[in-house]
């Protein structure tokens, strides 16, 4: 039985001690094709995401891949990230935190290449929507209760 990566299990208690100190976890992402992230907020080829649960909707971090929605210039976005594929993890407010290698990510289970519909988000027994689904809701995932559109709470950090 081949070991599993420690990488998840380190990242999941990094966002833990970020969590209960109060600090706001943020994660560094070397961007590649299995990806999904809102590519007009790619810098050299990399992304810092705010991954608190305040500015996370549904976070899963997972042992493969990190996944949750967070709202990008007012609208949001079903984030998806290859747990390979995550350089960093560490508090904004200390910067304490841990680097990580970058290794070679695994396309999503299911995908195949760009004729097959980009996963956006896995629920429960693993059913994926795409971004066809969440546009045929009858609410528009960027509105607030009032109906108004609501501002990005996160920022970039370079």
């Amino acid at each position: 039985m081949q070991e599993s990566s420690t990488k998840p299990y380190l990242l999941r208690a990094l966002h833990d001690w970020c969590t209960d100190h109060g600090y706001t976890p943020h994660i560094v992402v070397q961007v590649d094709e299995n990806t999904v992230v809102p590519q007009n907020h790619v810098h050299d080829g990399q992304i810092t995401l705010n991954v608190s649960y305040l500015a996370t909707n549904q976070l899963l971090i997972g042992n493969e891949y990190i996944e949750f929605q967070a709202r990008f210039d007012g609208a949001t976005e079903d984030i998806f990230i290859p747990v390979p594929a995550v350089a960093a993890i560490f508090a904004r407010e200390t910067g304490a935190g841990m680097g990580f290698e970058v290794t070679p990510s695994e396309p999503y289970p299911g995908t195949q290449g760009a004729d097959q519909p980009t996963p956006t988000h896995s629920g429960p027994q693993g059913v994926t929507t795409t971004p066809e689904d969440t546009a045929a809701s009858d609410k528009k995932p960027s509105e607030g209760k009032d109906g108004k559109e609501r501002p990005s709470h996160l920022r970039v950090i370079k």
